[in-house]
């Protein structure tokens, strides 16, 4: 009950930004229809409204309501509390809504008002900024979680980031690409959770598991797979949209693009630490959990392992087969569904950034999986000394707390 109270309360303050935007666009332009506003929108990009003895652009400041309308349904920073709390409900729902539609509507969103973003350059900063702190913060909370959902949870919030900061520098589709390929890992991830809690008597608690690769091997496997596309590691579906976000990023040569780039790097470099430790607590360690509930653990009857073999495939092939249609140089696929101004244009741009930029991300995603598997195998036992020390106390009080949110 309190997930779903918080749930309602924090989504009700996106929605009265999300109304204030609506309002604002209906009493200026005396309508809602897209077609109408879009075409409208040049005529006003240097109407000014005087805001208590301040001039604000029209445009600037309904960009902002309607981006507050995408931070509070996309779980972005200050309005993210309720998704992780959504995780008590069962798992295909975290799996459906919670990863691949409901949640994705605030970038869906962005990209849909694309034409009122790329005339309200100031509100472009303010989501991008949002975006590369939400994606950095998850990252780093993920990193200490003990509830199998609730990591993958922040994963969730850690990639909507990724899709908004992408919004926020106009490469829209590269976004929603991302948006696309999120959707079948992130689902194969959330049931394959589902099966693991399924075969454990229904314990989330990863430090109650351990040593279940040999008692639930096709479960692993998958889950592997959902892993590694999260990572962005080569050549699985999530290289192919994460690491083009990046190169964007830095390809725009501004102050905003490259504190994006350096957030979502070392969000790369968390993301896959932390799932590596989800690997590694669940599936490689020594058995942690009751004898009694290990020795009947069980793989996925047919039914359930069904949807996760399915969903595996375009977790490895889908992003290699759709990226030159949805964000290749020269694609009609959007047509007129996203704008963008010839000035902002900047893809052919991030063909020229230096080789070491562009291998950072992924350089950093393999370093974070390695470092995570050999720090669990043979330095575990450090774990008590950081927590102990007064530096280590401080920070995993501080990541562990989600930073006091």
């Amino acid at each position: 009950n309190k997930a779903a109270i918080k749930a309602m309360i924090v989504n009700r303050v996106g929605d009265f930004g999300l109304a204030l935007g609506i309002f604002s666009i209906y009493i200026f332009f005396n309508s809602v229809e897209y077609s109408v506003v879009f075409a409208l929108v040049p005529s006003f990009a240097d109407h000014y409204l005087n805001f208590l003895g301040f001039d604000v652009r029209l445009l600037t400041a309904v960009g902002i309501f309607l981006f507050i309308g995408a931070v509070g349904k996309s779980a972005q920073l200050g309005l993210h509390t309720w998704l992780p709390d959504a995780m008590e409900g069962p798992t295909p729902v975290s799996a459906l809504i919670h990863a691949a539609t409901m949640v994705t509507a605030g970038v869906f969103l962005l990209a849909r008002c694309s034409p009122i973003f790329e005339y309200a350059p100031d509100a472009l900063i303010i989501v991008t900024v949002v975006g590369a702190m939400t994606a950095f913060f998850a990252a780093t909370t993920g990193l200490l979680q003990n509830d199998l959902k609730r990591v993958i949870a922040y994963s969730t919030c850690s990639q909507l980031g990724y899709m908004i900061f992408a919004c926020g520098l106009s490469n829209y589709s590269v976004g929603v690409f991302h948006l696309a390929n999120h959707a079948f890992f992130k689902a194969l991830l959330f049931l394959g959770a589902g099966s693991v809690i399924h075969a454990v008597a229904d314990e989330q608690d990863m430090r109650r598991m351990g040593g279940l690769k040999k008692l639930v091997p096709l479960t692993f496997a998958l889950m592997t797979i959902g892993s590694l596309a999260l990572m962005g590691f080569p050549f699985l579906t999530g290289f192919y949209s994460k690491d083009v976000i990046l190169e964007v990023a830095y390809g725009k040569f501004t102050v905003y693009g490259h504190f994006a780039y350096w957030l979502g790097t070392a969000a790369a470099f968390f993301t896959a630490f932390y799932s590596m430790r989800l690997s590694f607590l669940t599936f490689l360690s020594d058995p942690n959990g009751y004898k009694p509930v290990l020795l009947g653990a069980h793989d996925a009857p047919l039914r359930m392992a069904l949807p996760l073999v399915v969903l595996s495939v375009p977790s490895i092939f889908i992003g290699y087969c759709s990226r030159d249609l949805f964000i290749g140089l020269g694609t009609d696929f959007w047509n007129n569904a996203i704008f963008v101004l010839p000035s902002a244009l900047n893809a052919i741009d991030a063909e020229f950034i230096s080789h070491f930029y562009k291998l950072l991300p992924v350089t950093l995603s393999i370093i974070g999986a390695s470092s995570a598997l050999l720090y669990y195998t043979f330095f575990s036992g450090d774990l008590y000394w950081l927590k102990t020390s007064t530096f280590g106390r401080k920070l995993y009080g501080f990541l562990n707390r989600k930073w006091f949110f």
